[in-house]
């Protein structure tokens, strides 16, 4: 029982210095890079190519400076998805999932980027997590909102499917074309 008792003291009291720095490394956001990032959740086509290219060097040298705060990395996540940096976003956006697993913003906006690419499996799963995360009704929304139109996605058909070559289908068929021409004029010859 006492070592319960401590082993939960621990996961609170490093659960509570999590959030410390979390409100230190996004207090230290400068009034430039915020009124950026205002601009960009208002309306991304607002920030000219210049301004994109600044929020995102801006959000990698806070990054750098707080590696651990999952906030920061779903910021620059999304800023590099308005710049069209899309593996850079996914990566990020997987780091931070992988820093706070329990984090509805960084569960949902990685969902949004796999919606947004058409991988309807992991944008459905994420959202699902998210869903579960939700602490309010507008996180339920939102959650809710996106699973909508991910199902609408499948049901018409225009998710990827995942990751695949883009010649795969090409060549499975050549392959078994190949294969009964072959066996064809193996029988040929008996």
């Amino acid at each position: 029982m006492p070592e319960e008792k401590a082993s939960s003291e621990i996961v609170h009291s490093r659960q509570a210095l999590a959030a410390q720095v979390s409100s230190v490394a996004l207090a230290s956001i400068d009034s430039q890079t915020q009124e950026r990032l205002l601009r960009m959740f208002a309306d991304p086509y607002l920030l000219e190519k210049e301004d994109r290219a600044a929020l995102v060097e801006q959000l990698r040298e806070y990054v750098a400076q707080f590696p651990e705060v999952s906030e920061l990395r779903v910021l620059l996540g999304m800023a590099l998805c308005v710049n069209f940096e899309v593996q850079p976003a996914i990566q990020e956006l997987k780091e931070s999932v992988r820093l706070a697993p329990g984090s509805f913003v960084a569960q949902l906006k990685l969902g949004e980027l796999w919606m947004r690419l058409r991988v309807c499996d992991q944008a459905e799963e994420h959202t699902r997590v998210a869903s579960h995360l939700a602490q309010n009704l507008a996180q339920i929304e939102l959650a809710r909102k996106q699973a909508a139109a991910i199902r609408t996605m499948k049901r018409q058909g225009i998710e990827r499917g995942g990751y695949k070559l883009p010649f795969s289908s090409l060549s499975i068929s050549l392959r078994s074309l190949w294969n009964r021409w072959s066996s064809n004029a193996v029988e040929t010859e008996n």
